[in-house]
């Protein structure tokens, strides 16, 4: 029998907007998360029951279609649109909000240009914690209503998506508000939030594959994956660590620029010289604040970075709507396009390979 659905919320990021629906169970138990009268163990309680019920356990499809076309044996597709806010960012989100409840916060604060303000918006207000936003004045990301919807306070910041990072946490100090920010005292939280990940490929695979592609901005997400199948390996649970694939928008990331380099350290790029598009947009940074850990991940895993055009995204985009039949953000296909053209350059043998997709459309 179908769930009954509360419809709190749209998905808006430059497409038509979707509802965004939790389960009635979920919005009953936010209103035990809210509820002062309640301990704070039976708070906690009920905010881990909503991530159990909402996040993560995303599909992970065999692209049959793909694989015909390409000729790449066997090509999984982890599908991280299935997420509540739908971006991998919802795993974050609510893995600090949990930690904001237990340590006591009021008031969460982050920096965004877009998915990951919505994502904590969403994540804040089902547990009870008053949001606070930054986004550079210059961006005009769609989700900022969506983010207002959900109770958000939206502030706009003079600067570029990393001086207004800068800025949220200089306001987190001074104010005492939870820093939610990457590259800061959560690293360690936001990646064990990813490495979730790598555990929901090796419950469906039981090994890892022998490669795993991820588009990257700031890098978080392709260190944590790394970080769980490194775990994974160690436990005896794995034969092999993959090799970690990044891609990211052509000449517009520092993680991509160092590896080409061939750096073990993660240089900046001149901010001037980076172009936002409304497809490069999720992708472009000027600093990476995990572009250490990202890096490291690539080096170690004996893996690659790879810029990828808009064009190319937008294609990758097109041919998962023909072949497979999911509708996703072009930017959220940097890793596929990177993996596939790997295999164009050089055929892989036949083993199991994995492209991590970032959001639905």
């Amino acid at each position: 029998m179908k769930q009954e659905v509360s419809k709190i919320g749209i998905m808006l990021d430059g497409v038509e907007p979707s509802p965004l629906e939790l389960s009635k169970e979920s919005i009953q138990l936010a209103e035990m998360v809210r509820d002062p009268r309640l301990t704070l163990i039976d708070r906690i309680e009920s905010y881990e029951d909503i991530i159990s019920l909402e996040l993560g356990d995303t599909s992970l499809s065999r692209a049959r279609n793909i694989e015909r076309g390409s000729g790449i044996r066997q090509l999984f597709l982890k599908f991280e649109g299935g997420n509540p806010s739908g971006t991998q960012k919802d795993r974050i989100a609510f893995a600090q909000c949990l930690d904001a409840i237990r340590r006591g916060f009021d008031t969460i604060t982050m920096a965004t240009c877009g998915n990951y303000g919505a994502a904590v918006a969403l994540a804040a207000k089902l547990a009870g914690l008053r949001c606070v936003i930054f986004i550079p004045e210059a961006y005009h990301t769609l989700r900022i209503k969506e983010m207002e919807n959900q109770g958000a306070i939206v502030r706009r910041f003079a600067g570029t998506y990393e001086d207004t990072v800068v800025h949220s946490v200089a306001q987190a100090v001074e104010k005492e508000w939870y820093d939610a920010n990457p590259g800061g005292s959560n690293t360690s939280l936001q990646l064990m939030a990813y490495a979730e990940i790598a555990n929901e490929i090796y419950d469906q695979l039981r090994d890892a594959p022998k490669i795993i592609a991820v588009p990257v901005s700031n890098g978080t997400l392709l260190a944590g994956i790394y970080r769980g199948f490194v775990s994974l390996y160690k436990r005896g649970r794995t034969s092999r660590i993959p090799k970690m694939i990044a891609g990211s928008s052509a000449n517009k990331n520092p993680i991509i620029y160092s590896f080409k380099k061939g750096l073990d350290h993660c240089l900046d790029l001149e901010p001037d010289k980076i172009r936002e598009t409304k497809v490069n947009e999720p992708l472009i940074n000027w600093h990476s604040f995990d572009g250490e850990e990202a890096l490291y991940a690539i080096n170690q895993s004996k893996g690659a970075g790879f810029d990828v055009t808009d064009e190319k995204m937008l294609q990758q985009a097109k041919l998962l709507k023909e072949k497979e039949g999911l509708l996703v953000l072009p930017a959220a296909t940097a890793g596929l396009a990177a993996l596939l053209e790997m295999h164009r350059t050089e055929a892989f043998e036949p083993d199991r390979y994995v492209a991590v997709i970032t959001a639905k459309k």
